[in-house]
């Protein structure tokens, strides 16, 4: 069969292949704390393996390097950037405090 008597078949697609995250040069540990901040949220959850394309094993002794960060309170268990501003009562509360005086 000719090649051009197949009409469905999808030219091949040329795509860059993305650098890995981390170079083999760069030591996954604790104290380096301008590798580990990348690999975690803005809320300061540790993003997913699929996210941060990384190894399994490296998602590992990330995952391992976070968790000793913040027991050393390097990083914090929390990243509240937005500090929750108590409003108005709503009116379940509001009407139990009226019954109250």
């Amino acid at each position: 069969m000719d090649k051009s008597k197949r009409p469905f078949i999808k030219p091949k697609r040329s795509f860059r292949r993305r650098l890995p995250p981390i170079q083999s040069g760069d030591r996954i540990d604790y104290r380096n704390m301008s590798l580990i901040s990348r690999f975690i949220s803005e809320q300061g959850k540790i993003l997913s393996r699929r996210v941060n394309r990384l190894t399994l094993k490296q998602q590992r002794l990330i995952t391992i390097a976070i968790k000793q960060a913040r027991i050393l309170s390097l990083l914090p268990f929390l990243n509240n950037e937005k500090q929750f501003e108590r409003t108005e009562s709503t009116t379940r509360t509001a009407s139990f405090r009226n019954k109250n005086k």
